[in-house]
């Protein structure tokens, strides 16, 4: 391991609920990794006792293991912004977010990683450049995701395949220029607003392919109104852009 590894900090963020099924898998993957993953679970309040078994593994392992409790749903933009709030405080080098239903491979943060310490400022797991790919998935869902990502390129003109891919690595430096207030949305729209933040302000955006799986436990968050918000905020955010700027 190079002497720039062991010096960066990173910090896995994870948004929960009702991830009972999965979350002590999850817990145990990541902080097996090489090189060293701490996790912040925000938990929005999960009524099947998710946030009681990361208690549980957090008192064996307080240094690398987090948990912010919310009073329910808010929002999984929402969510993901009070981690980033709660990493940048303490100075955390390299910032990660992902799912906890093992539809992003946890092995993948350490590609996403070197992509960072490469040089990259935003890492992104694709599912649509060359390699990457999709498992379990229903036809008529693989033509929406694929369809959204064609339609937000054309509307934005940002030169990512896959512009709602929810498994993504920031450098801190990112994070911090980014004015949180000025992120709109809170569902589906939120990833894609947060790279076309990342690409207004000039910051370099690299894909590598992943595989995603559907979830093997617990219940979808998808829902209609999660990707009608992407439809219309995909229109809203270009045209604020016109007059406006993602920085603090």
């Amino acid at each position: 391991m190079t002497t720039q590894q062991l010096k960066t900090s990173r910090l896995v963020i994870i948004p929960t609920y009702n991830e009972i099924e999965n979350i002590e898998r999850m817990l145990d993957k990541v902080l097996s990794l090489n090189p060293s993953f701490d996790v912040l679970i925000v938990d929005d309040g999960s009524p099947d006792g998710t946030a009681a078994v990361v208690k549980q593994k957090k008192a064996a392992n307080e240094e690398r293991i987090h948990l912010l409790e919310r009073s329910g749903k808010l929002g999984l933009g929402t969510a993901y912004i009070a981690g980033f709030e709660w990493a940048l405080e303490r100075s955390y080098d390299h910032i990660f977010e992902m799912d906890c239903d093992f539809s992003h491979n946890p092995d993948d943060l350490v590609r996403l990683d070197k992509e960072l310490l490469d040089g990259a400022d935003l890492a992104v797991g694709s599912r649509y450049v060359r390699g990457g790919k999709l498992k379990n998935w229903p036809l008529l869902r693989i033509l929406i995701s694929f369809g959204a990502s064609v339609y937000v390129r054309l509307i934005t003109f940002m030169p990512v395949k896959d512009p709602t891919a929810g498994f993504v690595a920031y450098k801190n430096r990112v994070l911090s220029v980014i004015d949180f207030k000025k992120i709109k949305f809170i569902g589906y729209a939120f990833q894609i607003e947060m790279k076309f933040a990342t690409y207004m302000l000039g910051f370099k955006i690299k894909e590598i392919p992943i595989l995603f799986a559907d979830r093997e436990e617990g219940v979808s968050k998808m829902s209609g109104g999660i990707v009608k918000e992407a439809v219309k905020g995909v229109l809203q955010m270009r045209i604020w852009a016109f007059s406006n700027s993602y920085s603090n």
